[in-house]
């Protein structure tokens, strides 16, 4: 039997989505293994090759997956807000919206209160970190400033669907309603309470929801 010529043989198939798994799964070690020593150490003090030594890779892995150690802060920042290194949205998540589709106001606080209780958890940690680093960093301070941001902005969306429902208290309009919001469901309180009083998160989501239903809602 005659050999086949190269030219026709079938060519290897390359799998870029295994490329891309594989991609995917090494910054998320990397995010994973950043984000421990972040809370141990503090953001000054982690350096791109403790992460490296943390992760098992090079310290070439490391910059390949993250151009810097803020990039790397942000995405474990995203990590933990997101639970995940995907780069959809918050709004774009099926709790959230979810959330905004509840059509009844009282179960709509509650399950703003709940969703915060398990979101707060993960970013705890990491609250601390990015606030303790902001007035000595400039990466971190414009990091921190997009958080409030953001926050207010996801805020206000809470506080117009609660309007178009007609559940606002008497009196209150939306700016004021989103900053009674932002104010209860802020990080800062949530330090205070669980971090520096010592409340565990089932209590903080009992007073948030509480809170929310008094200082937001029209009476039934």
């Amino acid at each position: 039997m005659r050999p086949v010529p190269d030219e026709v043989k079938t060519p290897r198939t390359y799998d870029s989505s295994l490329r891309a798994r594989q991609a995917a799964d090494r910054r998320l070690a990397l995010a994973s293994a950043a984000k421990d020593l972040f809370v141990e150490l503090g953001y000054p003090a982690t350096t791109m090759d403790a992460v490296a030594s943390r992760a098992n890779v090079s310290l070439k892995t490391v910059y390949n997956a993250y151009a810097s150690k803020s990039g790397l802060l942000r995405a474990v920042w995203d990590m933990s807000l997101k639970g995940d290194l995907d780069e959809a949205p918050v709004a774009e998540r099926p709790w959230y919206t979810s959330l905004m589709s509840e059509p009844d106001p009282q179960r709509q606080v509650a399950m703003t209160a709940a969703a915060s209780r398990v979101v707060k958890t993960r970013i705890g940690p990491m609250l601390k970190v990015i606030r303790d680093a902001a007035p000595v960093d400039e990466d971190l301070a414009a990091l921190w400033e997009l958080i409030q941001t953001d926050f207010w902005a996801n805020q206000h969306a809470i506080i117009e669907s609660l309007d178009t429902k007609g559940a606002l208290r008497p009196g209150l309009d939306i700016d004021h309603a989103t900053d009674l919001l932002w104010t209860l469901n802020h990080p800062d309180v949530w330090l205070l309470l669980v971090d520096g009083r010592g409340w565990t998160p089932e209590e903080w989501e009992t007073w948030f929801a509480d809170a929310c239903q008094h200082q937001l809602l029209a009476p039934r």
